[in-house]
């Protein structure tokens, strides 16, 4: 196994690895709202306490990154998320106290936000050096986690395993998977032997070949100077990708297709239960039939994505999205409503990887533009669902999720923003004839 191989293998890992933890406690919302007597207000609050320390992590993980590299990163993201996760069973199963479950969560945003951002910036880096498309499947890899991590919330249900066993034994493993995988990382390095600043910068432009692997004794690592000026010029990049029309366009995409997946993550189980009348179990099942239709649509989403391009197979599954969800909302039956979760999960597949890859067209400004688009997706995958469930509490899961359908529309009509931009063909050596005539 070559050194690019295994570094893909370790952001795969990483990926599924954040799929896993994600789905298995999600999956067990309905167990945990029964045991701790909840609302769907008060479900939302709880979430919101994820999202608090999500928002926190992603907000500053591009700095973090730039600090400590995107392997310790991710190691101290998955420890951290651990704890977490324990506190959190704990709190729902031993101590029957939402504020522990609320604390537990809170832990639980903080390491991952900073592990999923890291896992991005390396997951773009991955891309570029190997020239062709991989990140779809990179986020195809976190949706076999889900389905994984739903398919043992179902069962776990079903034969009533405590919230605190199941859900710490999930996370204790990845969290060792996580640390042998990402051993293989090769972004910091590769980013040391130009500019410690940029860990996306491997000078490689999609479509050119690999690029190759270099010694960590390639630059001077004794210089407090070089690191001072490194770390100025870091915190300048992402101040100019906040300022970047594009990239905020791209982060406004991903608001309402990563809000589309982060609903159906925290409110599918719920939905089917009090919108349908529904077990915990076919909850599980109903979140599992998303996932897997997600996971399918990713990985076949490189073929369409080299075929017909971002913009239409974006707009495409936009539209999907769109027919999905508002298929489940006003489903007349259970089984149409499941049925509906399948256009739903092809239609949510490929906007926050596609969203990722545009993100880092250009590879001088990969890592600042890609931490910004993941703070807003993030944002809205992890902040959306618990305000969705203040709007709950007045008019009903159900019909709460009309609100992700207008979000959905207007990301239909924010597809156009994946196109590459027309300065980094002008600046290619190949020709761009065709595209002049097309």
């Amino acid at each position: 196994m070559n050194q690019v191989t295994a570094w893909r293998n370790g952001v795969v890992t990483a990926y599924a690895g954040s799929g896993l933890v994600f789905a298995s406690w999600v999956s067990r919302i309905p167990a945990i709202r029964d045991d701790l007597g909840l609302t769907p207000g008060q479900v939302g609050l709880i979430l919101l306490s994820m999202s608090l320390g999500s928002f926190i992590s992603v907000a500053i993980s591009g700095l973090v990154v730039l600090r400590l590299g995107s392997k310790l990163t991710s190691r101290l993201g998955s420890i951290i998320q651990t704890v977490g996760v324990i506190i959190m069973g704990l709190g729902a199963t031993v101590f029957s106290e939402p504020l522990v479950v609320g604390a537990g969560l809170v832990i639980v945003g903080l390491g991952t936000g900073s592990w999923n951002t890291a896992s991005n910036i390396e997951g773009a880096a991955v891309e570029r050096a190997l020239g062709r498309h991989i990140m779809p499947r990179l986020h195809g890899s976190f949706s076999i986690g889900t389905v994984a991590g739903a398919g043992l919330g179902a069962l776990a249900a079903a034969l009533h395993v405590p919230v605190a066993i199941h859900l710490s034994v999930i996370a204790v493993a990845v969290c060792v998977a996580v640390l042998i995988g990402t051993g293989h990382y090769q972004a910091d390095r590769l980013g040391s032997s130009r500019t410690t600043v940029d860990l996306g910068d491997s000078g490689a432009v999609p479509g050119t070949g690999p690029i190759p692997l270099v010694t960590a004794g390639t630059a001077e690592t004794g210089s407090a100077q070089r690191a001072a000026a490194d770390k100025q010029a870091g915190q300048a990049k992402i101040a100019a990708a906040w300022r970047d029309p594009r990239t905020l366009l791209l982060g406004a995409l991903v608001l309402g297709l990563g809000l589309a997946e982060g609903a159906a993550g925290d409110w599918v189980a719920l939905a089917m239960v009090d919108g349908y009348d529904s077990t915990a179990a076919i909850g599980a099942v109903g979140y599992g039939i998303f996932v897997s239709a997600m996971t399918i649509g990713r990985f076949a989403g490189t073929v369409v994505l080299d075929k017909y391009g971002r913009v239409i197979v974006l707009r495409v599954g936009a539209a999907l999205a769109v027919i999905g969800l508002g298929l489940f909302v006003f489903a007349p039956s259970p089984a149409i409503a499941l049925a509906a979760l399948v256009f739903w999960g092809l239609g949510s597949a490929l906007g926050f990887p596609v969203a990722m890859s545009a993100a880092s067209d250009d590879p001088e400004h990969a890592a600042a533009r890609v931490s910004v688009v993941s703070t807003v997706g993030y944002g809205a995958f992890l902040g959306g669902p618990p305000l969705l469930g203040l709007l709950a509490e007045h008019v009903g899961v159900l019909h709460s999720l009309l609100a992700v359908l207008l979000m959905l529309v207007i990301a239909f009509f924010l597809t156009p923003v994946v196109r590459r931009p027309k300065y980094l063909d002008e600046a290619a050596t190949r020709p761009t004839r065709d595209s002049v005539e097309s």
